[in-house]
Order: C-alpha cells, then structure tokens, then sequence
C-alpha cells in the first residue's frame, strides 16, 4: 500500500506513526506531503517517511491520500495538489467542518471520506468518526475504516450531518473533562491540600472510576447511586449540582459547540 499524508502537522504525525506501527505501509510507501520549508526540513529529521511538495507526481500512485491540513489551508493548497490526483485516488479528509460537498467540488474528486478523531488518537486511545460519499465501495470504506481504526475505536454514519454532534460530543470532548478535573483540582486546593496531591487524589480517582464504568455492567445512574448513600457528603454535592444546573449547562454547552460546528461547516 502506498499512502499520503497532506499536511503534517500534530494529527498527520499522529497517522504516520500509527501506520508504521502496525506496518500498514513502510517508509519508503509514505510520503508526507508539506508545502511550508521549514516544516520540510524538520520532517527530514524526523525520518518517518519520505518527504514531498504538495503537487509531487508521486503522490498520483497513492491508494489513500490523508488530507490533514488546516481548513483555512485548503483553498489555497488545493490549486497544486489538483495537478496531481487522479480519478481512482481515496481521499480521507480529517479537516474539521469541511463538508464532502465543498472537497469534491473544489478538487474534482469523487472518492471521498470525511472523518473526525480527536486528540486520544495520540496514544492509540481515540475515537473516530467518519462518512463516505456514495461512490465508495463497502471495500474502499473498510480500507479506510483499517487505517483510522490504528489510533482506537472508529464509528461510521451514513448521515454525514451527524458529524457536527460528533466534533461537539467527541472532539471536544477531551477538552470537557480536562475542564471536569481542572475544577476538582481547584477544589481541592480551596480545601487546604497542594495542587500536586490534589491532582493526583483526581486523576487517580478519574481513571478507576473510568474501569469501574467499563467493567461494572451497571447503569450510570446505579453506579451514582452506589456512591451517593442518602445524607451523606456525595448527595450533598450532587444537591448542589442540580441547584446550581451544572449538567444542564454541560448539555448545553455541548450543543451550543454542535450548532458552532455547523456554522462553520458552511
């Protein structure tokens, strides 16, 4: 298998070092295809595939062609790296809120799929969603389900609107729970304790109560309940949390960032 990835920033890296880890593709079958010199000269060192402009003849023979530049990137970028593609060339975009429409349009192509990850995709932990336009084969879709499953679990809807929910739920998702912790931490601060033991008193607690969740085969609300024993200290925060509305204003929160996603996909 021969793969491009165009545009080699945190997320392009990310693939190119999943897909030499599980020898989907050797080094001398990746190109990374960059347009900044400098950039070019820093993948050089890196020495994880083989480095090219964006409008090298190289990149026509690609099977998979990863389009991992930034969405104000694209118009630009896409004048050269038209004068190389061919008909028969998949295209996986992770570009966020670019619709399938807008790429086919402006790079003449049919083979398209849009996905989603988010930033767990860096420890092999991510979650990945993607759509397809309808000229791909149940094959060809496969074949890209392979290569974004190398950095964790991947979804496939057929709705390609459906992936604004996703870029809120999931794509920013890490930034919730980071924005969850950071406030716990802080409490625990108010309540006397330094930042290094309050942190790890949250994280610690976050990541078993995370395998507990997984391996419990109980409802959320059975395992808030096995904590929460009446009149206790956790039924005093969760008063708390209802009369302050925090999981309404976290669901909330959560469509206001599905309704900017779309907002931005047009």
């Amino acid at each position: 298998m021969k793969i491009t990835i165009v545009g080699c920033g945190n997320m392009g890296l990310i693939y190119a070092r999943a897909f030499l880890k599980y020898n989907i593709v050797s080094k001398e079958n990746l190109l990374l295809a960059e347009k900044n010199e400098t950039r070019k000269q820093e993948l050089l060192k890196l020495n994880i595939g083989e480095v090219c402009v964006v409008n090298d003849n190289r990149i026509s023979d690609s099977d998979i062609i990863i389009l991992a530049v930034k969405p104000q990137d694209f118009n630009e970028l896409s004048l050269e790296l038209k004068q190389v593609l061919k008909p028969n060339n998949i295209l996986i975009s992770i570009m966020a809120g670019m619709k399938l429409e807008r790429i086919e349009s402006v790079l003449e192509q049919k083979n398209i799929i849009r996905a989603m990850p988010n930033s767990p995709a860096e420890l092999g932990m991510g979650m990945t969603a993607f759509t397809a336009n309808k000229n791909l084969t149940m094959e060809q879709i496969r074949k890209a389900e392979n290569l974004l499953g190398t950095t964790g679990r991947t979804v496939f809807f057929e709705n390609e609107d459906l992936l604004d929910a996703v870029t809120a739920l999931s794509g920013s998702g890490p930034a919730y729970f980071f924005y969850i912790l950071k406030n716990m931490i802080d409490a625990g601060k108010e309540m006397g304790f330094d930042e290094a033991t309050s942190a790890m008193l949250v994280k610690q607690t976050m990541l078993g109560s995370f395998h507990l969740l997984n391996t419990a085969n109980k409802s959320l609300d059975e395992l808030i309940k096995a904590v929460a024993s009446k009149g206790g200290t956790t039924e005093a925060a969760l008063t708390s949390f209802e009369t302050n509305k925090v999981g309404k204003g976290l669901q909330e929160g959560i469509i206001k960032a599905r309704d900017r996603a779309s907002e931005l996909s047009k």
